[in-house]
């Protein structure tokens, strides 16, 4: 089986005067602003880091999910953070950390299973994996 999902962003302009606009397939988002400010400087607005957390979150929170359902456990309640981590050295930017914070209730689950399934579930959620994939690039300049 072969899913595909697409996420687009338009930008018009320089880095720090530019404006952009983020949309999803799904229309979760649409023409949603982003742009220099909202990343670097906390204005509101949304940027890739905290899209890539959500992601993250999201995808490792529903594997476990999977993982505990194989193990015989139902989670009542989980909640995951993804601390996305960017940060500028001698390069430029780059993005070298993703810390995943979860807090479960997992009734029958004693912590030792909890860690052995939660660890199995990071390791393998496909947005983990994505992190540590191949990526590839087709440009098309046009006008």
């Amino acid at each position: 089986m072969k899913i595909n999902r697409t996420g687009s962003a338009v930008w018009s302009g320089g880095l720090k005067d530019g404006r952009g606009a983020l949309s999803t397939q799904s229309g979760a988002l649409k023409d949603y602003p982003y742009g220099f400010s909202s990343r670097f400087e906390g204005v509101a607005g949304s940027n890739p880091e905290e899209l890539i957390g959500a992601a993250h979150a999201g995808c490792f929170t529903m594997a476990l999910s999977l993982i505990l359902g194989e193990a015989g456990l139902t989670a009542e309640r989980m909640e995951t953070t993804a601390k996305v981590t960017l940060e500028q050295a001698d390069g430029g930017f780059s993005i070298p950390a993703v810390h995943l914070t979860l807090r479960a209730r997992i009734p029958g689950a004693d912590d030792a299973k909890f860690q052995e399934l939660a660890a199995k579930a990071k390791a393998n959620c496909p947005v983990s994996k994505l992190l540590k994939a191949e990526i590839t690039l087709d440009a098309t300049l046009e006008g």
